[in-house]
C-alpha cells in the first residue's frame, strides 16, 4: 500500500493505541496502593497487574518481535500470565513509569517502519506492523474493559 495513502490510517491507529495506553495508565488515578493491588477475581488480574501486563505486551511486540531478543534478555517473564504477578517493590508510580517507558520505546521502534514492513522476531513468525497494531489495539481494548470493571468495583467498595 502506498505510504501516502496509508498515512491517515496509521495516524488513526496510533491515536487509538495511545488512547488505550492512557486509559490503562489512568485507571490507577486516585487509588491507594492497596486498592490498585486488590484482587476481585480468581486470577492474578488487578488494576496494577493490568498496567504491568500492558508494559509486558509492549515489550513483546515492539522489542522481542522487532529484535528477536529472548524475553530473559529483555527482562520480561516468559509467559503472559506471569506478567500480571506483582512484586513487593511494584507501586503505582513504578509500574506507571515502566509502562510509560515501554510505550515510548514502542513508538520509537515503530517510527521508521511502514504498516507493511514485516518484523520477524515474534514466536508466531513474521508479521507486518499493521497486524501488530491491530493485535495490540484488540488486547488493550480488552484490558481497558477489565480495568473499567475492576475500578468500578473498587470505587463502589469505598465507604460513603
Amino acid at each position: 500500500m502506498d505510504d501516502v495513502i496509508d498515512q491517515p490510517l496509521r495516524v488513526q491507529w496510533e491515536s487509538f493505541l495511545d488512547d488505550h495506553r492512557s486509559a490503562l495508565h489512568d485507571s490507577l488515578d486516585g487509588l491507594t496502593e492497596e486498592e490498585a493491588r486488590r484482587r476481585l477475581v480468581p486470577s492474578r488480574t488487578t488494576l496494577l497487574g493490568l498496567v504491568k501486563h500492558a508494559g509486558f505486551v509492549e515489550k513483546v511486540w515492539f522489542d522481542e518481535a522487532f529484535t528477536g531478543r529472548p524475553r530473559s534478555e529483555i527482562g520480561i517473564p516468559d509467559t503472559p500470565g506471569e506478567s500480571f504477578a506483582l512484586d513487593d517493590g511494584d507501586t503505582i508510580d513504578s509500574v506507571r513509569a515502566a509502562h510509560r517507558a515501554a510505550c515510548a520505546a514502542s513508538r520509537q521502534a515503530a517510527a521508521a517502519l511502514s504498516l507493511d514492513d514485516v518484523v520477524t522476531g515474534n514466536r508466531r513468525g513474521p508479521l507486518p506492523l499493521r497486524w501488530i497494531y491491530l493485535h495490540l489495539l484488540r488486547e488493550l481494548a480488552q484490558h481497558c474493559g477489565h480495568a473499567d470493571i475492576l475500578r468500578e468495583q473498587i470505587l463502589a467498595a469505598r465507604p460513603a
